[in-house]
């Protein structure tokens, strides 16, 4: 920082620039990046074509349906591509803005680069166990048949967690570079617009949710399709294409792994400095939220790039990517057990799935469009009935393309009118995705009573509005749960009734009419996304507007569009954690059939009545509470670092609530920074090692005791009961976070006294407590049980 700021030698604050601390040495760039920037273009152009070349070739050898997958997820590239240049076109605002902005991005950056560098050592090292654990493992009767040793498994597996991992980390790094560079140019909107700033800021979501869908659909793809030629599937001798999905695996763990770590400490940083920021500055010296004399304000709206879009855009990549695969490996067993001729429209599904995902939240993203004199001040329309309208369009065209789909895919001479349940199955899906957006937004929105009655609490104090916000939490778990189990009975009955029947007669298509239920709760995914990238990109743009002291009337657009924002990353929760249900039971079922496959003997049903059975449940759900504790517990700590450095900089430099002195911003960022990464590593592990160690001493117990099942079977009921309680929990979390949020936001539009007020006050201290809940324990759990299951999946040759 500048000498005269050090010393404190400066004019009135008000009349000098002001100029924000520059957080890193040089600008950041990923490796891999700068790889191919230091590359000549036209060899880098070469090379592009080279390479698209390959991926058309081996997905040409594989199936014709590959080839529309890449043609698709490629053009989804060249559009997110034009919207990156559409938002970067956009003009910045005055100097004081792009200051703000560079720091922010400075800082994001920074931490970005230290936080992936830890999780991609932690990535290698786990790499080599695995890769021991597979070189060392038995094989499977298919793999022998097919001549696949154990050091081939090893390898591909090892191949497929790695660029999982990388794949995921990429997303996360999109997710952040895009919202950096977009908070300022919708602060600078805000100036002329609301509408305005809301297209930009859905633009820039859109183009983070294009790339993150677009890697998860391409990565699963070329590796299906690379396998399929090497291996030289369903040629004589070799491996039968339906066991393939299996080797896929490894893909869906490593992006559990990097996108658990990237919740976990960027929830922790995010958290910390939010809460660090409001103790001290709107509770106890009573300035406003993102005020440039507060200290851990830069640090603040760091946190919302490295916690809500570089931790989200990794989440839902593993989301889908986990997905996507347990979907495959069960549409290939079917098949298999259906005898169906082409089994390779009900594995490659997914992919197709997900890749009119890309098209359709398209159309829903440049459906939201501009006002088309940008220049004249027109009335504010709500921003929530604007993606709303998108939201529609998107489902409408969702329905279209997964009947099509279904039809196209799905259809066998065996069952004429199975894929017309199917359809149903994944009308199902879409239903459920829409029902669970809704009751997020009646129990998080401040137009709604739950929130409102939350408010109303804080007018008797601080302890009535924690008690109406755990209460609120908790009662929003039931609806949530009664929408998933009718989701689950609906689509398996369906899959049941599908007319596919096995060798005995027996109908074998219910988990499979599970698997097409979950497509179909994804098969928007990208929207979704959109607009869960949107709330941290509006919620940035606000705090620039706030720090560089623009009107009021800028600072109404960007507190509306803010609220909005704490909504649509609400509801985006609700979407992942129903997501997250549907996809562990599938992972759940594909892990009792490679259980079944390694033992040589029918692995179907978990009985609890067994006492250590019953344990691993107790222990599943334990894991969850731990869990959830420990990244609590993180925040608090850290949290309490940075009020502790917020106040030493109030008293020992007096000057800064008269403007006459600059707190140093860059301290709290170093707080922040490395007590996340510190703190990120205890519930991450225990979230890795418990399934492990658990699955092993109990494979142990029941070698001695004659059950050579029984670590498996433990381990599939602390899967379930782990499960369960997450679900529950982040549900809890989730909600009851968005509605404090929210209830201090009704507040600060002028309710019950508006800001500065007792209830608002109240409302701070239940925002405060809600912050971890929401972004920090919440979040990380959604990836925790999608990484239970693939975990168990990749490991279960240890627990037998």
């Amino acid at each position: 920082m500048d000498d005269d700021v050090e010393s404190g030698a400066l004019g009135p604050y008000q009349d000098k620039p002001r100029i924000f601390p520059n957080m890193r040495s040089k600008s950041y760039t990923p490796l891999i990046f700068r790889i191919f920037m230091g590359i000549n273009v036209r060899v880098l152009f070469v090379l592009l074509l080279l390479g698209l070349g390959a991926v058309f070739y081996v997905g040409a050898r594989t199936s014709p349906i590959l080839v529309f997958v890449f043609s698709v997820c490629i053009i989804s590239f060249l559009l997110s591509v034009y919207l990156t240049k559409w938002v970067l076109a956009k003009d910045e605002g005055p100097p004081e803005m792009a200051q703000i902005s560079d720091a922010i991005r400075d800082g994001a950056e920074g931490f970005f680069r230290t936080q992936y560098g830890t999780i991609s050592k932690m990535a290698m090292l786990l790499a080599l166990v695995i890769l021991s654990i597979y070189l060392f493992r038995s094989t499977t009767p298919q793999q022998e048949s097919s001549g696949i040793g154990r050091s081939t498994t090893a390898y591909i597996t090892v191949a497929a967690f790695l660029l999982g991992a990388l794949c995921s980390g990429i997303a996360g790094y999109v997710g952040m570079w895009v919202s950096v560079r977009a908070n300022v140019r919708v602060s600078s909107a805000a100036r002329r617009s609301a509408r305005e700033a809301l297209q930009i800021a859905v633009r820039a979501g859109g183009f983070s949710a294009l790339v993150v869908v677009g890697m998860a659909v391409i990565g699963v793809a070329i590796l299906y399709a690379t396998f399929y030629v090497w291996l030289g599937v369903d040629s004589t001798g070799s491996m039968k294409v339906t066991d393939l999905p299996l080797l896929l695996v490894g893909y869906g763990f490593g992006a559990s792994f990097v996108a658990l770590f990237a919740q976990l400490g960027g929830g922790i940083y995010t958290k910390a400095a939010d809460v660090g920021a409001d103790l001290v500055g709107k509770v106890e010296q009573g300035i406003p939220e993102d005020d440039p004399r507060n200290p851990a304000v830069i640090a603040d709206l760091v946190g919302d790039n490295v916690g809500d879009c570089a931790a989200r855009g990794a989440d839902l990549f593993e989301s889908i990517a986990a997905e996507i695969i347990s979907a495959m490996i069960l549409g290939g067993t079917m098949a298999q057990r259906c005898k169906i001729e082409d089994p390779s429209g009900f594995i490659l599904f997914p992919l197709v799935i997900h890749s009119f995902d890309l098209v359709i939240s398209s159309v829903g993203i440049f459906s939201i469009r501009g006002t088309r004199d940008s220049g004249v001040k027109s009335p504010v329309e709500d921003p929530m009935a604007i993606l709303q309208k998108g939201y529609s369009i998107t489902i409408i065209l969702a329905v279209l393309t997964f009947g099509l789909s279904t039809r196209w895919l799905l259809y066998t001479e065996q069952a004429p009118s199975a894929w017309m349940n199917f359809a149903l199955c994944g009308l199902v899906g879409i239903m459920t995705a829409y029902v669970f957006v809704w009751i997020t937004k009646y129990y998080t929105d401040y137009k709604h009573e739950p929130v409102r009655t939350l408010a109303l609490s804080s007018s008797t104090g601080h302890g009535t509005n924690i008690i109406a916000g755990v209460s609120l939490g908790l009662e929003s778990t039931a609806l949530p749960v009664i929408v998933i189990s009718i989701s689950i009975v609906s689509a398996f009955w369906l899959g049941q009734t599908s007319g596919l029947v096995d060798e005995t007669g027996n109908p074998t298509g219910g988990l499979f009419g599970t698997a097409v239920a979950t497509m179909g709760m994804l098969s928007t995914a990208a929207y979704v996304l959109t607009m869960d990238m949107f709330g941290p990109i509006a919620d940035n743009a606000g705090g620039i507007v706030e720090m560089s002291q623009q009107p009021e009337s800028v600072r109404e657009i960007t507190d509306l569009l803010d609220a909005v924002g704490n909504t649509t990353k609400a509801t985006t929760k609700g979407f992942a954690i129903g997501s997250a249900a549907l996809a562990s039971f599938l992972l759940f079922s594909a892990y009792m059939d490679e259980v079944s496959a390694f033992a040589h003997e029918p692995f179907k049903q978990v009985d609890i009545a067994i006492p250590e059975v019953f344990v691993g449940g107790l222990l599943g759900s334990m894991l969850i509470f731990l869990f959830s504790a420990w990244a609590c517990s993180a925040v608090g700590r850290t949290a309490q670092e940075v009020v502790n450095e917020v106040r030493r900089q109030f008293i020992e430099r007096p000057g800064i609530m008269d403007y006459k002195e600059k707190p140093d911003y860059g301290r709290c960022v170093a707080i922040v920074a490395s007590a996340s990464l510190r703190e990120m590593i205890k519930p991450g592990a225990l979230a890795i090692v418990s399934p492990i160690v658990v699955g092993f001493l109990f494979r142990i117990l029941g070698y001695y005791t004659g059950h050579p099942l029984l670590g498996a079977k433990v381990v599939a009921s602390m899967l379930m009961f782990a499960t369960v309680a997450g679900i529950l929990m982040a549900l809890f979390l989730n909600t009851a976070g968005g509605a404090w949020d929210n209830a201090k936001k009704y507040i600060e539009t002028g309710a019950l006294g508006g800001k500065g007020s007792d209830a608002h006050k109240a409302a701070v201290t239940g925002d405060t407590v809600g912050d971890p809940f929401k972004d920090t324990a919440g979040p990380s759990l959604h990836v925790l049980i999608k990484m239970l299951a693939t975990i168990t999946l990749v490991m279960a040759p240890v627990f037998l």
